[in-house]
């Protein structure tokens, strides 16, 4: 526990935080937290802090909360995943999580320049993801909200890293909202029983991935609608809509389909329950 936080109006170039992590510049800002590219003084490298203000919880057991969750994840090691190094708490309730330092630019990004990505980028993608999320299964958590936004992209080489780990699940947990509330996460990539306030699990993360596939592979999202409600109403269908559907001038292979719709059933029954069958299946469809 460290006492005295900083202050937002403080976090400039220069600054060292916890005595070990120099400012260099502000990465991104977002309605949760602000966040700082830092040189580690200690380990000589190069990370990312995020600062999450007192103002985010009620109160200081909150805070404690999602500091302990946030830790968890420094036990997830994936070449797929934005290694955590450390979760701070401050005596006021401010936050600092330390993680590498992520690329850049975006799946988002890459989506703006227009245009589907071929089958097998999708796959591979698609494949190195999951790779990803098992690591995060298996260490008993879920990352909560997979989306184009949270993927991240290496300049010059293959693959991709998930970041933004845990943070919707343990700010959920941390303000011990339970099993029922409001729909925290995106809803364009959200299945729909969390329209219903069920909380983030391993399915729902399956779905927000396969989303972001069937995106990737069309070039649109699987739902129609801008609004909440035109969402929500579009995922009630028993079935995704076919790629051709919604995209007549893509040609998608039909075992690409057939692997990324069996992520986005309505009925979470009918969906894959973990990432093995998924990963199964869009293996097959790359092969």
């Amino acid at each position: 526990m460290h006492t005295k936080a900083p202050s937002l109006f403080d976090l400039i170039p220069g600054k060292v935080l916890l005595d070990r992590y120099k400012i260099t510049r502000s990465t991104r800002r977002d309605g949760m937290s602000t966040a700082f590219a830092v040189e580690d003084l200690e380990e000589q490298g190069s990370r990312e802090v995020q600062v999450f203000p007192a103002s985010l919880f009620d109160g200081r057991e909150q805070s404690v909360d999602f500091a302990r969750a946030m830790r968890a994840w420094t036990r997830v090691v994936s070449k797929a995943v934005l290694a955590t190094h450390a979760a701070e708490e401050f005596d006021d309730g401010t936050i600092l999580v330390v993680t590498d330092l992520p690329p850049a630019r975006s799946l988002r990004d890459r989506t703006k320049e227009g245009g589907p990505l071929a089958a097998g980028e999708v796959a591979r993608i698609g494949l190195g993801l999951l790779d990803g999320l098992a690591m995060v299964h298996a260490a008993g958590l879920v990352h909560g909200d997979v989306k184009p936004q949270t993927i991240r992209l290496f300049e010059g080489q293959p693959g991709v890293v998930l970041i933004d780990g845990g943070i919707t699940a343990a700010l959920w947990s941390a303000k011990h909202l339970g099993e029922k509330t409001a729909l925290i996460g995106t809803p364009f990539y959200a299945p729909v029983e969390q329209f219903g306030g069920e909380s983030p699990d391993v399915q729902s993360d399956l779905y927000n991935l396969a989303c972001v596939l069937y995106e990737l592979a069309t070039g649109v999202l699987p739902w129609k609608g801008r609004s909440f409600l035109d969402v929500f109403q579009e995922k009630l269908q028993k079935e995704p809509p076919a790629m051709k559907a919604r995209a007549p001038q893509v040609d998608v292979p039909a075992a690409l389909e057939a692997a990324i719709r069996g992520g986005l059933m309505a009925d979470r029954r009918e969906r894959y329950g973990s990432v093995a069958p998924f990963r199964a299946a869009l293996a097959g469809a790359a092969a």
